[in-house]
């Protein structure tokens, strides 16, 4: 069952549009009659071919966007859902994707979402149970009909009709942040995502980089490019990082400055960008365009994909514009002989950027994982018997609180009992990354620091890539899918659930329980 929005995207003599409508707080407000009200322009006029609605932007609250979709819906044109990972279990994932289903709400965006900033009486207790590679392998399942254990047999459900994409970020500014981006965007295609959307940027050298290393990776999955249609007020609150993953330069700020002072308030120069970016990006290839802004209308968006077509016969000559790149930032692929594109030749990789107390405490975690967590290793022998006889005895607990102070002191430790250390390059994800991702980083962090603590904590994945990059293995961190902490081994030993066969990593390995015969 293909929806428009899909058939479109498939299509390759269709410039797909999607446009991104926020929902808002409350109800029944303005904003929320504003966007059905948009939302009925755009399926009369034929021109969009999905309306996004976005779930609770820059952690704020705001009405679900599974209501407005449903709404939608019924409107005429196709809801494309934000399907954020925050602020929700797994359970309540798998309920909401099976709400959307049985309202006929089949497009979704992915994303690890915002972390929240402020609710009723506070800032809420963040929740990220999954992450969007693990609420992609979800959909792909419930596409196939997902089978669940029962007391007696399996159970099958009814295949879903999802046609679910994700977001990735080639706008980064280190060589740790822009692998990790993409290294995740691997991971999240080898989960099932069927088509990539963009984060915000402005530098065609970037939207190029993005496609040319699908290309080399042998990614094939349509692609919209993303068209913020920017003010100089919501640019300023980009620059301060308040709305995660977006990169504004100083240059572009400047001339929206000036914009500004119009008559207008640099309304026309936001839509005459809006339709060289459009022509850009088609030019480039994109297989279509995500277009957003703060009180943007449907006539506004019609305008700049009209314009945008008129421009795309001479899209090169657009280049030079829209070469809006940050002082120092890494690029993947050295520049054309132009200057003004990319040739498919890598750039160079700077070395280890590491501490040298990250670079020790690294080298000492590897090598005791070497001798003791290592399969066919003596040490690992010798442990694995160990465990079989320390389980239900009374020292297990004593050996628990040992490894936890040790792990807490060395690692910050959350004693999850499913440890993910060796994945994130003995660096603890539960601890170091406030979104507790486990196959790589949000789309939030800015010059390599945390979207929640910038300028007082570094990614924990660029941490990790720096570590890994001083004995060239990075590329690791693309390479084993983690899957999500099991809690039912929550406050328990790491260690023994490793040698008895029961956390992912002992699984991934394929060891099993020790046998009785054993301990």
């Amino acid at each position: 069952m293909e929806t428009l929005f899909e058939a479109s995207l498939k299509d390759p003599a269709v410039m797909t549009v999607t446009w991104e409508l926020v929902p808002g707080r409350g109800a029944r407000e303005k904003a929320q009659d504003s966007v059905l009200l948009e939302a009925e322009k755009a399926a009369r006029g034929g021109k969009i071919h999905a309306v996004s609605l976005t779930d609770n932007p820059g952690g704020q609250p705001a009405l679900m966007a599974d209501a407005l979709a449903v709404e939608i819906k019924a409107l005429g044109i196709e809801p494309l859902v934000h399907f954020t990972c925050k602020d929700k279990n797994r359970s309540q994932i798998e309920s909401q994707l099976y709400a959307l289903e049985r309202w006929g709400i089949r497009n979704l965006i992915v994303m690890s979402g915002d972390y929240p900033v402020s609710g009723f009486q506070g800032r809420p207790q963040p929740v990220f149970d999954l992450d969007p590679t693990h609420v992609l392998e979800l959909i792909r399942e419930l596409n196939g009909g997902l089978k669940f254990p029962l007391p007696k047999g399996t159970g099958e459900l009814q295949p879903g009709h999802f046609f679910a994409g994700a977001a990735v970020s080639p706008f980064k500014h280190t060589e740790a942040e822009l692998l990790c981006q993409y290294y995740k965007l691997k991971k999240k295609i080898d989960s099932g995502a069927s088509f990539i959307v963009t984060q915000l940027g402005y530098d065609v050298r970037k939207y190029h980089e993005l496609l040319l290393y699908m290309k080399r990776r042998e990614i094939d999955v349509p692609v919209l490019g993303n068209i913020f249609l920017l003010s100089y007020p919501v640019a300023r609150l980009m620059m301060e990082n308040r709305l995660p993953g977006c990169v504004v330069p100083d240059d572009l700020l400047a001339q929206l400055d000036r914009e500004r002072s119009l008559p207008d308030k640099g309304l026309e120069a936001r839509l005459s960008r809006g339709a060289k970016m459009y022509a850009l990006l088609k030019g480039l290839g994109f297989s279509g365009v995500h277009v957003g802004g703060h009180l943007v209308t449907c006539e506004q968006v019609e305008a700049v994909i009209e314009k945008g077509e008129e421009l795309s016969a001479s899209w090169e000559s657009l280049i030079p514009e829209f070469q809006y790149s940050t002082p120092g930032a890494f690029y993947y692929f050295r520049k054309d002989p132009y200057g003004r594109l990319n040739e498919l030749i890598p750039e160079s990789r700077q070395g280890s950027r590491s501490s040298l107390s990250e670079r020790r405490l690294y080298g000492i975690s590897r090598f005791f994982h070497n001798l003791i967590f290592e399969p066919g290793t003596k040490g690992f022998a010798l442990m694995r018997s160990l465990a079989a006889k320390l389980k239900g005895s009374r020292l297990e607990g004593l050996l628990h609180k040992l490894e936890h102070l040790l792990k807490t002191l060395l690692y910050d430790c959350r004693d999850c009992g499913d440890c993910a250390l060796v994945d994130v390059a003995f660096l603890c994800p539960m601890s170091q990354c406030p979104k507790q991702q486990r196959n790589g980083p949000c789309g939030g962090s800015f010059q390599g620091w945390c979207e929640v603590y910038p300028g007082r904590r570094r990614c924990v994945y660029v941490r990790a890539y720096d570590r890994l990059r001083g004995s060239q293995q990075e590329s690791r961190l693309e390479e084993i899918p983690v899957p999500p902490c099991n809690w039912d081994l929550n406050s328990s030993s790491g260690w023994l659930n490793f040698f008895l066969g029961k956390d992912h990593t002992a699984k991934r390995l394929g060891i099993e329980e020790p046998s009785d015969q054993s301990r």
